[in-house]
């Protein structure tokens, strides 16, 4: 059964301290219960891609929640997601770097 993505665009962009995080719709996390990964441009999606398998306190129906909510940002941000599922999440670069 496919998730279905609750992440909406916001106004906030760039680094984002404490107190702006506090701001935030819970609509632009990708883990929106948890108030973790914001997607508030290109840059989050991408950290938020490369740190996933890093954030813990979550279930499986928050990752599968989280990824669909980072798949539509990226699409938002012109971010090319390769991966189709959150489990092929951490297993290689997320990046083309041709030292790799």
């Amino acid at each position: 059964m496919a998730t279905h993505a609750t992440w909406q665009p916001h106004t906030e962009h760039g680094e984002l301290s404490t107190s702006d995080r506090k701001e935030l719709p819970e609509s632009v996390f990708a883990f929106p219960k948890q108030r973790k990964e914001p997607l508030t441009d290109a840059s989050h999606v991408k950290n938020a891609l490369a740190r996933f398998d890093q954030v813990e306190g979550v279930s499986d129906v928050d990752r599968d929640q989280a990824f669909a909510n980072i798949k539509k940002a990226a699409q938002h941000y012109g971010i090319e997601v390769e991966e189709k599922d959150w489990h092929e999440l951490g297993k290689k670069p997320h990046t083309k770097n041709p030292s790799h």
